[in-house]
């Protein structure tokens, strides 16, 4: 709790917590958010088996029955807000906390309970798949994940919180 928050509360001031947050965390020792690891690149730069890390969600809120990945590539105004590909991750029962398992790159096969949303945009520069790895070259661009938790039901979809986490840089 930062130090406004705590002193408000000390006043007996009425405190609004954010609504609605959203931890996204590394589940892969691989990764560490600062430098994409060596193999974790698209193939057109000698990837070897490149696939996102395993994530960590929590703080998840109550109704969420879907979670949304979208992969970006901040540097390279084409590839972000998505462009890396997005995906889908079906929750069967409200939890609170899922681990998110790996999906690999240059495939449009997808782990159980994933499912394609939009492919990667440029299917011509690397193999085409659900999601490209980091594939600038080694331009130091700067690699993200954004997560959304969200309620599907018959009359469309409610995102009920948003979160960011980079993923590093390649």
């Amino acid at each position: 709790m930062n130090k406004i928050l705590s002193l408000a509360m000390g006043l007996g001031l009425a405190v609004a917590l954010p609504v609605n947050a959203l931890v996204v965390e590394l589940a892969d020792p691989a990764w560490d958010g600062e430098k994409i690891p060596q193999g974790m690149q698209c193939q057109k730069f000698g990837g070897e088996g490149p696939r996102t890390p395993a994530l960590m969600i929590s703080d998840i809120p109550e109704n969420t029955n879907l979670l949304i990945f979208e992969y970006s590539d901040e540097s390279h105004k084409p590839m972000d807000n998505g462009g890396h590909g997005k995906f889908g991750y079906a929750l069967n029962e409200s939890v609170t906390k899922q681990w998110v398992p790996q999906v690999s790159g240059h495939s449009f096969e997808l782990p159980k309970g994933f499912f394609m949303i939009e492919q990667h945009r440029n299917p011509a520069w690397d193999k085409a798949g659900a999601y490209m790895p980091p594939c600038s070259g080694g331009r130091n661009n700067l690699y993200y994940v954004t997560v959304k938790a969200a309620q599907l039901k018959d009359d469309g979809v409610t995102i009920k919180a948003t979160q960011r986490l980079d993923l590093g840089r390649y």
